[in-house]
C-alpha cells in the first residue's frame, strides 16, 4: 500500500456462501479494499455494521428473514452508511430496488451484470474504483439537516416556464422524491427527468414514484407529446424535446452518460429557449453543467441542489459555480417550481 492510505472496510451481507465468496475474492484483488465479514442475513449485517464499522455494504435484496429494504431502513435511521444493492431479480425486484433507494442506498446493480470471474480488467478495475469512491460518500439524512441556500428566488413577477428537467445522479432518488412529492397532481408543466441508474432499475423507479406521489410519473416514450407529469428517460437513450414539444430517443449518441442530463437540458433550451427551466441534482461527475449554461444562454432558469444536501456535491457544485441562479435545497426547489407559471397563462 502506497501513500498510507487506509484500506476502505467493506462488508458483504450475501446468503449464498459461493456467490459472497466469488464477491470478497474479486473486491480482494484491490489493495484499497479490505472485506472484513460476510453476513449471510439482514439481522447478522445490522449487528456486524455497529460491530465492524464498514465503510460501505454490499447488501443482496433476497434475504432469508429480514429483507434488503428492511435492513436499508433500519441502518439509514440507526447507523447510516453507503450500501450498494445487489439484485438478482431486476425484473421482479426491481420496485423494491428503487425503494431502497429511494431509502437512502447509494446504487442498485444487477447480479447478472456483474462478471466476478474478470478480476484484473478494465471493467473490473473500474467497477472496484466506483465503489471505493462510494464507500467515502457522507449519507444520513441530509435532506432533513439542510442549511439555508446560498441564494433564494428574486421577489417580482413569477417567471413562465414550459418545461422543466432535472438530472440527477448518486443520491438522486431521495432528492427527487423529496421534490416531486411536493408538486400537486395538476402540476401544469411538464417535468423531464434524467436519472442515472443500472440498466434495469429505472422502470421499476418510474413505477413504484408513480403509486407514491400526486403527479402521475411514466417513462418517455418515442414521439410522446410533453404534457404535465412527471417523464423519465427509459434505460441506454437520451431524452430530447423537439420544437413540437414530442420527445425523441437517441441510443446512438455517444456521451459519458446515456441517458445524458446535458443532452436532455440543451434540447430544452434549443426548444424552449427563455422559457425552460433546468435543475441539476446529487451526483458525480460534471453532467448537467454544460446543459444548464445552454438554458441560461437562452434566457432560461438553472437550479442546482445546495452542498449541505447532497449526498455527492460534484454535479450540483459545478452548475453553482458556473454561476446557477438558485442553488437551493430539495424542498426549496419544490417552492421555487410550484411558484412558476404555465407559458400562456395569464398571471
Amino acid at each position: 500500500m502506497s501513500g498510507g492510505v487506509r484500506p476502505r472496510r467493506v462488508l458483504v451481507c450475501e446468503d449464498s456462501r459461493a456467490y459472497a465468496t466469488a464477491l470478497s475474492r474479486f473486491l480482494g484483488r484491490d489493495e484499497q479494499i479490505d472485506v472484513v465479514g460476510v453476513a449471510s442475513s439482514g439481522e447478522q449485517a445490522i449487528a456486524d455494521v455497529k460491530r465492524l464499522r464498514p465503510d460501505l455494504l454490499t447488501l443482496d435484496m433476497r434475504l432469508p428473514g429480514m429483507d434488503g429494504l428492511e435492513v436499508v431502513k433500519r441502518l439509514m435511521e440507526d447507523d447510516p452508511l453507503p450500501i450498494v444493492i445487489l439484485s438478482g431479480t431486476v425484473a421482479k425486484g426491481s420496485e423494491r430496488a428503487a425503494e431502497a433507494l429511494a431509502a437512502g442506498a447509494l446504487e442498485v446493480l444487477a447480479k447478472e451484470r456483474l462478471r466476478l470471474d474478470r478480476y484484473d480488467d478494465m471493467w473490473a478495475q473500474a467497477m472496484r474504483s466506483r465503489l471505493r469512491r462510494l464507500s467515502s460518500m457522507r449519507v444520513g439524512r441530509p435532506l432533513r439537516a439542510s442549511k439555508p441556500p446560498r441564494r433564494r428566488p428574486a421577489e417580482g413577477p413569477a417567471r413562465t416556464a414550459r418545461v422543466v428537467g432535472i438530472g440527477a445522479s448518486t443520491g438522486g432518488p431521495p432528492a427527487l422524491e423529496a421534490i416531486l412529492a411536493e408538486l400537486p397532481a395538476d402540476f401544469p408543466i411538464p417535468l423531464l427527468v434524467v436519472q442515472h441508474m443500472a440498466p434495469g432499475f429505472i422502470e421499476g423507479f418510474a413505477r413504484w414514484l408513480d403509486r407514491k406521489l400526486p403527479v402521475t410519473v411514466r417513462l418517455a416514450g418515442e414521439g410522446d407529446r410533453a404534457i404535465p407529469g412527471v417523464w423519465f428517460a427509459p434505460d441506454g437513450a437520451h431524452l430530447t424535446l423537439s420544437q413540437s414539444k414530442r420527445f425523441a430517443l437517441d441510443r446512438n449518441l455517444e456521451a459519458p452518460h446515456r441517458p445524458s442530463i446535458d443532452v436532455l437540458l440543451a434540447s430544452l433550451a434549443r426548444s424552449c429557449g427563455a422559457e425552460a427551466v433546468g435543475v441539476v441534482l446529487t451526483g458525480m461527475g460534471k453532467d448537467g453543467a454544460e446543459g444548464a449554461a445552454a438554458i441560461q444562454r437562452q434566457g432560461g432558469l438553472a437550479i442546482a441542489q445546495d452542498e449541505a444536501s447532497s449526498v455527492v456535491y460534484g454535479m450540483p457544485r459545478v452548475v453553482a459555480e458556473g454561476g446557477a441562479d438558485l442553488v437551493l435545497a430539495p424542498a426549496e426547489i419544490a417552492d421555487a417550481l410550484r411558484a412558476l407559471r404555465p407559458a400562456g397563462k395569464s398571471a
